[in-house]
């Protein structure tokens, strides 16, 4: 078992040409002995967003704070802290803040892609 607060958990940074003002931090992984899922913590700060791309493996995510849009498949859509998100495998995408605050996010992703 494993108990963390995140703040615990050492931040990385990302930021360049297309992504952002993002922080993520790794909440649980293979190092944790966890077979099937990985849960990673994200922070955007105002203004920023995600790199607009696409994998082979799903995400679920779940805004804990803020707002912002996703874009999907060409289309751009709003949410909000509470909102639950469901990105399928080989689906482009992109996560911003649109919002005056930070937008944080849970995102759990099956085990074997790059964990964050």
């Amino acid at each position: 078992m494993k108990i963390v607060h995140f703040s615990d958990i050492e931040e990385k940074h990302f930021e360049g040409d297309a992504v952002k003002g993002i922080k993520g931090r790794l909440l649980i992984g293979k190092d944790d002995d966890a077979p099937n899922f990985v849960m990673r913590l994200f922070e955007v700060e105002p203004g920023g967003y995600s790199p607009q791309h696409n994998h082979e493996w799903e995400h679920e995510i779940f805004i804990h704070q803020g707002e912002g849009t996703v874009y999907f498949e060409g289309k751009t859509y709003p949410v909000r802290a509470g909102s639950a998100i469901f990105v399928p495998p080989n689906k482009e995408h992109q996560i911003r803040n649109t919002g005056s605050e930070t937008m944080a996010f849970l995102c759990l992703i099956p085990s074997g892609p790059p964990e964050l």
